[in-house]
């Protein structure tokens, strides 16, 4: 069967092009964490990258990718955080103007990045529907292009340029894990690590009050999120069909985690490797540690998806 969307060529082609642009985030590893677990761990630490997450690679791919004609008219988006982030610093970088959507909810350390990078911020009701009519009053005012937060190609091929950088370092890991939201990280992924090893097994991880990619998955048809409630705010929205295509594809598996196998996965990254990473991205590792009997003695990478942390509300993480 055929399929239109990206292959692992078109996610080497977005590497060279994004490579100037974005960092290199190192790869690192717990020895302690491994003992846990029962497997050998390699985290991909897109905490580190520009805006402190993986969506700095999509939304610079998107707009380097650009025609001179659309730049003049700039970029618009929805999302809650990191993507407005990323799209707002990208857009700055390369002399554009980024107009982004925000839910009126979204986290504060969010909304400031986003203002801090020079977007024009729209806020809206903390509805998909007030999301998408805010942003195509916008779209329909400016003659902006539209990039959405992962249910687009160029999105999805930036994305997956952090699984080619793990697997460059460590082209012998068994299994890649991803926390899963929207999809475009897991896509990118899947599309990378099986264009460079056919064998290696993808799986994400999504919580269990979220479960929207997991019901899809399982049943093979698109379930939209409905009231999902978890400390994983990145993880709220439902799949594209883009995403939910090459997810039911190339992905091997979806594994669901509770609210508090989240933070005490969380809790064992900050406490054990001293490095901060936001509840979204903790949710891989907790799918590894509530799955020890599949994952044993398996060589695993990991992608951390991003560091941004409300910190004011660190008591209310760890209670």
């Amino acid at each position: 069967m055929l399929h239109n969307y990206p292959n692992i060529e078109n996610i080497k082609i977005a590497h060279e092009l994004i490579k100037p642009f974005i960092h290199r985030t190192p790869v690192l590893k717990s020895n302690l964490i491994n003992e846990i677990a029962g497997c050998e761990i390699y985290f991909k630490c897109e905490n580190f990258q520009k805006v402190g997450a993986f969506k700095f690679r999509g939304a610079t791919h998107a707009i380097l990718t650009l025609s001179e004609d659309e730049k003049r008219n700039g970029v618009a988006t929805h999302s809650s955080g990191n993507h407005a982030a990323a799209l707002a610093l990208a857009a700055r970088m390369n002399g554009i103007k980024a107009y982004i959507v925000m839910p009126n909810n979204s986290p504060e350390v969010k909304k400031k990045a986003v203002a801090g990078y020079g977007a024009e911020i729209t806020y809206c009701q903390p509805t998909l529907a007030a999301r998408e009519s805010t942003l195509e009053t916008i779209v329909n005012k400016t003659g902006a292009t539209m990039v959405h937060p992962y249910n687009n190609y160029k999105v999805i091929c930036g994305q997956g340029t952090a699984a080619i950088e793990l697997l460059e370092e460590k082209p012998y890991l068994d299994v890649v894990v991803a926390p899963v939201g929207g999809g475009g990280l897991l896509s990118g992924t899947a599309i990378a690590s099986k264009g460079v090893n056919s064998n290696i097994k993808v799986i994400a991880a999504e919580p269990e009050y979220a479960n929207d990619a997991y019901q899809s998955f399982k049943q093979k048809k698109f379930v939209p999120s409905l009231k999902p409630n978890t400390i994983a705010d990145g993880l709220l929205t439902s799949l594209g069909d883009k995403t939910f295509e090459i997810i039911l594809d190339k992905v091997d598996d979806i594994y669901t985690v509770s609210e508090v196998q989240i933070i005490e996965a969380m809790r064992l990254i900050w406490e054990r490797m001293k490095i901060i990473i936001e509840p979204s991205s903790a949710v891989a590792l907790a799918g590894v540690l509530a799955n020890k009997d599949f994952f044993k003695n398996k060589k695993v990478g990991i992608i951390i998806s991003g560091g941004n942390v409300e910190l004011s509300k660190l008591g209310d993480l760890f209670k």
